[in-house]
């Protein structure tokens, strides 16, 4: 997300900018106690004149990439099936029925881990294989300020909180629910039989 800067703002960059010093790339000279011949250094080679740039103007793009991570849904997709696979495909497509469900919408980070904890817990000594967790996908909280605010905290923090003990060794898959169960705002948590 974007925004426009403001005329003052413009103005401060065009200032920073005009008073700033091209850092020097030779090297410090050695240590006077160090007993060793003094080479003549090689000439340095004239600094490359850094391209002239505007705020407002487009970058090339002909720097280094970034390494964002991946978002929540493209690591569960990728993430490699520990279930039957012709189940995993039923369901991924909906095909079938939780059992259970949970919803998380509304609640705090401190009052849906104890929540999600219990469900799993109860949902597991119940014999459950299949259940649904809901997490909303979250508002959209991002002010455009200098640092990135994620969407949907209980969406990126749940499927964490199901590869973690004590419900790490109760969850056998998390998957992404269809969208007849929720979609980007639901998962499924396929259990273990006990």
């Amino acid at each position: 997300m974007t925004r426009r800067l403001k005329p003052e703002e413009i103005e401060l960059w065009k200032k920073v900018a005009g008073s700033a010093e091209r850092l020097s790339l030779a090297k410090p000279p050695p240590p006077a106690d160090r007993k060793r011949p003094v080479k003549p250094e090689p000439k340095p080679k004239p600094a490359k004149p850094l391209p002239q740039f505007r705020i407002g103007q487009t970058g090339r793009g002909d720097g280094p990439g970034h390494a964002f991570m991946s978002s929540v849904a493209d690591q569960l997709h990728n993430a490699p099936v520990h279930m039957d696979r012709k189940t995993h495909t039923r369901m991924t497509r909906g095909k079938l029925k939780p059992e259970a469900r949970l919803d998380l919408h509304g609640m705090t980070m401190d009052r849906a881990h104890p929540e999600l904890t219990g469900f799993i817990l109860r949902s597991a000594r119940e014999g459950r294989r299949l259940v649904l967790v809901i997490t909303g996908k979250g508002k959209d909280r991002d002010e455009g300020g200098p640092i990135p605010v994620r969407q949907g905290v209980l969406r990126h923090q749940v499927p964490h909180w199901l590869t973690v003990p004590p419900l790490a060794q109760l969850v056998l898959q998390v998957t992404p629910a269809h969208n007849r169960h929720g979609g980007g705002g639901a998962y499924y948590v396929y259990l273990r039989r006990l």
